[in-house]
């Protein structure tokens, strides 16, 4: 008997809750096997090293630098620095480890920020050998936020410093304390150049860094007949520096010096000459006080005259001046021209009329590595012209 439309309409009816839950279930299975992940407990992925990169490699671009200079404590609170000087003056004059590559020790001295850090940025990193120089920076202390301030290669470059002042013993003093930082810093540096924040390199690092480690002498400048002398010599009273400095041994020359380690060593621990340089002068005569400009080379000049080329290194235009600052370069002034023309000039050797017989001093031909005095107007004209004409020897 064939079944009628009407028992086949009943039969299908009845199997119909069955392939429902059958679904459903399937459904259900089928999501459970892989459940979404939950958000909140998620991870950033992070990828394995390629095989050609180690943990040993250092980035190019990112060079690894020295550790900053530590911190000095003075537990004395000795406002005279003499604990940190007499440290200092401990160390090996001489570069240690034997054979280890010695290094620059470049010191700047400001009271700011550095305007022309940009070009100094350019002149540190284009150079492959970034374990041959040190940079320390002497800054007011009353300055907030260094870390804003010195950044890049200038980063945590600073070391405790005091307030200075023009006319006083204090830019001499902050001289010394960058080099008793220097010092004790790291045993390998050899020169210790004096920077100031308007001071430009004239030539690439590699440049300065063959010029200057060859030598075995500072490079001071010392004048011993120059005018004004005697009232600089006054200037804290008629006999105030005697006995210790008599008039003929007294001393006249650019702040900025490159000296020896030995000679940065000498002046860290000399306490006799600097008891007369370190006292106020006399109010009367306080625009005849130069300290810094006489300090030093006359320290030397008494100590070691022949371990120095009475000369510095670091370039000014006093033409025209007469008022105890050399002429500032300015944006309108600065070209490949410029550099070219500060490039070919020739230090001055001491008093000339004196030293022109001097065969040692007459076959020098010392380049000028820095020059000063550029204003902040300029750093985008000395970007401009660095790769092509500063930083190409």
């Amino acid at each position: 008997m064939s079944p009628t439309p009407l028992s086949l309409l009943c039969a299908l009816l009845l199997t119909l809750p069955l392939a429902i839950v059958f679904t459903i279930t399937t459904d259900i299975a089928t999501t459970t096997i892989h459940p979404l992940p939950t958000v909140r407990h998620q991870h950033p992925i992070i990828k394995p090293p390629t095989k050609t990169t180690t943990h040993s490699q250092k980035p190019i671009t990112k060079p690894i630098f020295p550790p900053p200079p530590p911190p000095f404590v003075d537990n004395d609170n000795d406002d005279n620095d003499t604990s940190l000087f007499q440290l200092a003056s401990r160390v090996n004059p001489n570069p240690s480890p034997t054979g280890a590559p010695k290094k620059l020790a470049f010191m700047f001295l400001t009271t700011g920020p550095l305007p022309l850090a940009p070009l100094w940025e350019l002149y540190f990193n284009r150079t492959k050998r970034h374990n041959l120089y040190n940079i320390y920076i002497h800054a007011d202390p009353n300055l907030k936020q260094h870390d804003l301030l010195y950044q890049g290669v200038f980063t945590n470059r600073t070391v405790p410093s005091k307030p200075t002042r023009r006319y006083t013993p204090s830019l001499a003093a902050a001289h010394k304390r960058l080099l008793a930082h220097a010092l004790l810093h790291d045993p390998l540096n050899y020169m210790f150049a004096l920077v100031s924040p308007t001071c430009i390199p004239l030539h690439s690092f590699d440049f300065t860094y063959k010029t200057l480690i060859k030598s075995s002498k500072s490079f001071i400048e010392i004048l011993e007949n120059e005018g004004g002398a005697w009232g600089r010599y006054a200037a804290r009273g008629d006999t105030a520096m005697l006995p210790e400095v008599e008039f003929g041994k007294f001393r006249i020359g650019s702040q900025f010096s490159v000296l020896t380690r030995q000679h940065a060593t000498v002046a860290v621990n000399d306490t006799r000459i600097w008891s007369k340089f370190k006292l106020p002068c006399l109010e009367e005569n306080v625009y005849r006080c130069y300290p810094e400009e006489n300090y030093f080379p006359t320290l030397l000049s008494m100590v070691d005259r022949v371990g120095c080329v009475p000369a510095t290194l670091t370039f000014v235009d006093w033409k025209g001046r007469h008022d105890g600052h050399p002429h500032t370069f300015h944006g309108s002034e600065v070209g490949p021209e410029l550099i070219r023309t500060i490039r070919g000039r020739r230090p001055r050797y001491g008093d000339e009329e004196i030293n022109g017989s001097d065969v040692s001093v007459r076959k020098r031909g010392d380049p000028f590595l820095f020059a000063r005095k550029f204003g902040s107007d300029t750093v985008g004209k000395l970007m401009d012209i660095a790769n092509d004409v500063i930083l190409r020897d």
